[in-house]
């Protein structure tokens, strides 16, 4: 698990981890692998996706972070 998220750049190397998902029931299991891992512990984010999009939010898409568009 450590060397599958420091991998995706998600062992806190580059500072906070926070995990999110479409409602934030299954990011709590990315959280929680993240603390089996050894890694520093995430911030869960639990209104997600919906949340996020619902206040009209901006959002990011694709593989790298880049331009906003609006959710």
């Amino acid at each position: 698990l450590a060397a599958r998220y420091r991998e995706l750049g998600a062992d806190g190397s580059k500072g906070p981890v926070v995990v999110s998902c479409g409602s934030g029931v299954s990011a709590t299991h990315d959280a929680l692998a993240l603390r089996i891992a050894g890694l520093p512990d995430a911030t869960l984010y639990p209104g997600s996706y919906s949340d996020w999009t619902q206040q009209g939010l901006p959002v990011a898409t694709g593989p790298e972070p880049g331009e906003q568009t609006s959710g």
